[in-house]
């Protein structure tokens, strides 16, 4: 799991990533007449002036992107959907995952048995912002939570799910 928050998606980096992804479209000229470097120029705008006040304080977000933009979860997307490819990528085989799923900021691993806190510290070691941590949980009584699910791991090698509800669950949902 990762600790994923708007605010801590390093722009400049995310930035990167994302004009790589554009220059390697082969079809971005069949649906825009923007070149690499507008869209580019038009996203870093939209990222670098995030204004918002508070106590009456007119305030410029400095780091990450804006709560609430629709631009801020893909940007974020981005980033962390390389992240994770470096990561993987340059993972030695011994902790390399046979499995990997992310949603958001939750990912579903599985791993060689003891080597969890070794990938753990190799995905820390992937952002150089030092921004995204990655933490881990290993299976206990044969089961692990993820989402709102529990996986358990029966002894004929198949899974099943059920309904997960952490210990803080207060039971209350709003009236729609």
């Amino acid at each position: 799991m990762a600790a994923l928050e708007f605010a801590n998606t390093p722009i400049s980096k995310a930035l990167e990533v994302i004009r790589k992804k554009i220059e390697d479209d082969t079809t971005l000229k069949k649906r825009t007449l923007l070149t690499v470097d507008d869209i580019m120029e038009l996203l870093e705008f939209v990222l670098t002036t995030t204004y918002f006040m508070f106590g009456g304080q007119l305030y410029q977000q400095k780091f990450g992107t804006a709560m609430g933009s629709p631009i801020s979860p893909i940007v974020a997307n981005l980033y962390m959907e390389d992240l994770e490819q470096t990561a993987i990528n340059t993972a030695s085989e011994h902790i390399k995952p046979r499995f990997w799923k992310r949603y958001v900021d939750d990912m579903l691993a599985e791993v060689t048995k003891g080597s969890t806190r070794i990938l753990n510290n190799h995905l820390n070691s992937i952002d150089t912002s030092g921004n995204i941590q990655f933490t881990s949980e290993e299976m206990e009584n044969n089961s692990i939570p993820f989402l709102d699910t529990k996986i358990v791991s029966r002894e004929d090698g198949t899974i099943k799910t059920v309904v997960y509800k952490k210990k803080t669950h207060t039971n209350q949902y709003l009236n729609f």
